[in-house]
């Protein structure tokens, strides 16, 4: 038995990327079939609304009605980790809130990223001000660290602060460190709470570490290579089955990095979906230029034709 099951939210999560229409506003149609593609490629929920999501260049209502419409077309809210984070205390209660009530199954939850040099203490009032202006019994939060974007980090010290201020609610944590060893401090130092892995060649140390899955950009393209791995990750006796899956993972992962990451990974979902308006992206990005998007499609065919070997 894989013992990241018994953690609070556990499995693969895909960090979904957000298709945008010609306007710039979000496709809502081609999110909802790409989510259902995702969940029968293998992932076990959608992460709506991070940074691969772009969710920072959206307005609060976009980001609302784009939880909504999903719902609405048919996505299981208790699939869904939707990204509440913003700036201030009140904003952030808006969009958690908001996410309560649809009934999903956890919010992910960026410390405020502005002010650099803030510390633990400023960090816990906001997160304390955040829960208690939700002020529900059915929120869960997975807090979000990712300091190679942020530039504010979250220590072990203000995590286990934050559990014992408020059990239950607290539910883990997304590491996107890219230290494997950062993850691990965490999945040792607290009991029931889920360590999940910001980059997929940590998800298999991590696993065997005690951590409960992933929550990646890359899954929006390899969720039945991750699903293996999470499935037989402490299965000794599928140990080439994983490694082979593992291979795979990385050579996807390799190429989603060819470029500026997130419009790479747009440009890849432009083929996968058969729809070239997934190559849009909001500013700041920019777009793959097209000589970039054919030369990434050509090497995605070459992987697809290696994954089918």
């Amino acid at each position: 038995m894989n013992p990241a099951t018994k953690l609070p939210v556990h499995g693969v999560f895909c960090a979904s990327a957000t298709p945008v229409l010609e306007k710039g506003t979000p496709d809502h149609a081609a999110f909802a079939t790409h989510a259902k593609a995702l969940i029968e490629e293998g992932c076990d929920g959608i992460a709506l609304l991070g940074t691969t999501g772009e969710a920072n260049s959206f307005s609060i209502a976009q980001r609302q009605d784009l939880l909504e419409k999903l719902i609405a077309a048919g996505l299981d809210p208790k699939r869904l980790l939707p990204g509440t984070s913003q700036t201030n205390v009140a904003d952030t209660v808006t969009l958690m809130r908001h996410a309560v009530q649809a009934g999903v199954k956890a919010t992910v939850v960026l410390p405020p990223f502005y002010y650099k040099g803030v510390s633990d203490e400023g960090l816990f009032r906001f997160y304390a001000e955040a829960i208690e202006g939700v002020g529900s019994n059915d929120l869960r939060v997975l807090l979000y660290h990712i300091p190679p974007i942020a530039q504010v980090g979250l220590s072990v010290e203000l995590v286990g602060r934050l559990l014992e201020a408020f059990p239950g609610i607290v539910v883990g944590i997304k590491d996107s460190s890219g230290k494997l060893e950062s993850m691990q401090q965490f999945a040792s130092s607290f009991e029931n709470f889920s360590v999940l892995a910001g980059a997929d060649p940590f998800m298999l140390p991590l696993l065997r570490s005690g951590g409960a899955g992933c929550i990646t950009s890359s899954s929006n393209l390899i969720g039945k290579h991750l699903r293996v791995v999470f499935d037989h990750a402490h299965e000794p006796e599928n140990a080439e089955l994983v490694d082979k899956a593992q291979e795979r993972i990385n050579a996807w992962r390799d190429l989603s990095n060819a470029y500026v990451q997130l419009p790479t990974i747009k440009a890849m979902l432009a083929k996968r979906r058969n729809h070239p308006g997934w190559t849009r992206v909001r500013p700041p990005l920019v777009e793959l230029t097209a000589a970039e998007i054919d030369k990434v499609q050509a090497q995605m065919t070459a992987l697809e034709a290696q994954d089918n070997v």
